[in-house]
């Protein structure tokens, strides 16, 4: 191992992989299943350098197991459990889950296969392994310390910019973990913005940061959640049907922001019922047009009878600073405005990897994520699935679904 250890902590994962957790490990606990590696940055070329690092460091990241202080600090989280904890208390990574080579046009590939029980918690560390190693061993064709420095500008202008009101974000966290620079990076991050007491920072998702700066552990779900249900109902069009119902089971009162566009937001509002609508403290959009999504929520809470005052809309796709600005100038008065910022907090601007590690099938049938930007046979857009066919009988049956719904 060529640098120093990036992942040192198991707490350093995002923190829905936590609450999704320990929803697996009550419902799902018996569940199989199999995630891949995708690479969407045009032309990066992961080196056999780049590749023997990553598998050294996640290696090393398979050696770690929580502290007593670390499960003190989750056991501190009154929606966890202790039957789960007790569960995290004897769970390690387990490098023989985790296939790491080198034949994919990138020249990396990462084959993830075992009990969803178990290897969910490895996507985030092992995509924040990735990335560090790419920037530190030359990747984007800079020099890390020429990456960092200007970071570190990148940073001051985001303090500077909501200090002054320029940027107008309302309430926001950082999301940007999983895509971050290095660990040094987001720690800096964390430390400016911290320091300089920003207002609206709510915390950030990396919960050993959130740990480590006092701050306020934050999340919602994952796409993975819906791909899981895929898998485990008849027809994929009802995975977003079971997935409320079973969320709902675990966390009643405190379900949080559920996430609409998996298999398409148009389809998740068809089970997004009065109760459920009620019951979850928002929604979050991950894809396609803000505004459009955001008109459509409000005409849904107000069909439910809900004033969508009261509830969050937590946007998360892509952010910058500016583009936050614009989207909470439009809908503050309308719902309460929430922005989870990833690449913007934490990587380098213009030089940021866009990799995914997502479900690719669950006990051997296919899923995938479809969100809600246009597939077409030449530009797949955010979508993730390795089965072709699937994809198509996916689309249909939430077009068949729709179509019954508007008749």
């Amino acid at each position: 191992m060529k640098l120093t250890p990036i992942i040192t902590s198991l707490l350093e994962n995002d923190f829905y992989k936590f609450t999704m957790g320990q929803w697996i490990f009550h419902q799902f606990n018996h569940v199989r299943t199999h995630w891949g590696f995708k690479c969407r940055t045009p032309g990066v070329r992961f080196t056999s350098e780049m590749v023997s690092e990553i598998k050294a460091q996640v290696a090393h990241y398979c050696s770690l197991k929580f502290s007593t202080s670390e499960l003190d600090y989750l056991r501190g989280i009154s929606y966890l459990k202790q039957d789960y904890i007790d569960y995290l208390s004897q769970w390690r990574p387990n490098a023989a889950d985790i296939c790491i080579g080198s034949d994919s046009p990138c020249g990396l590939s990462v084959e993830i296969c075992g009990l969803e029980n178990r290897i969910s918690y490895y996507e985030t560390p092992v995509m924040a392994i990735i990335c560090e190693v790419f920037y530190r061993l030359g990747g984007a064709k800079k020099s890390y310390e020429t990456l960092f420095e200007g970071y570190k500008k990148q940073v001051a202008d985001v303090v500077s910019g909501i200090k002054s009101g320029r940027y107008r974000v309302g309430f926001w966290s950082d999301f940007g973990f999983r895509r971050r620079l290095s660990k040094e990076a987001q720690a800096h991050f964390l430390g400016e913005v911290t320091g300089a007491k920003v207002a609206g920072f709510v915390g950030t998702s990396n919960v050993f940061l959130a740990k480590c700066f006092g701050v306020k552990p934050v999340g919602s779900v994952g796409h993975q959640a819906t791909q899981l249900m895929q898998g485990l109902t008849q027809n994929p069009a009802y995975a977003n049907k079971h997935f409320l119902e079973s969320w709902h089971e675990e966390y009643g009162e405190v379900s949080g922001i559920a996430l609409t566009d998996c298999i398409g937001t148009d389809v998740f509002l068809l089970d997004f019922l009065p109760h459920f609508a009620a019951t979850f403290d928002g929604v979050r959009h991950d894809s396609a047009d803000p505004y459009v999504w955001g008109e459509k929520l409000l005409r849904h809470y107000e069909l439910c009878g809900i004033d969508p005052r009261t509830k969050t809309f937590l946007f998360s796709d892509g952010l910058s600073f500016e583009r936050a600005t614009q989207i909470w100038d439009y809908f503050h008065e309308k719902a309460r405005v929430a922005f989870g910022i990833g690449a913007s907090c934490c990587s380098p601007k213009g030089d940021d990897l866009n990799i995914v590690i997502k479900i690719i099938d669950v006990e051997e049938r296919p899923v995938a994520k479809l969100s809600d930007v246009p597939i077409t046979p030449t530009d797949p857009g955010k979508s993730m699935c390795r089965d072709p066919k699937f994809i198509a009988l996916l689309q249909r049956l939430v077009k068949e679904r729709l179509s019954v719904s508007l008749a």
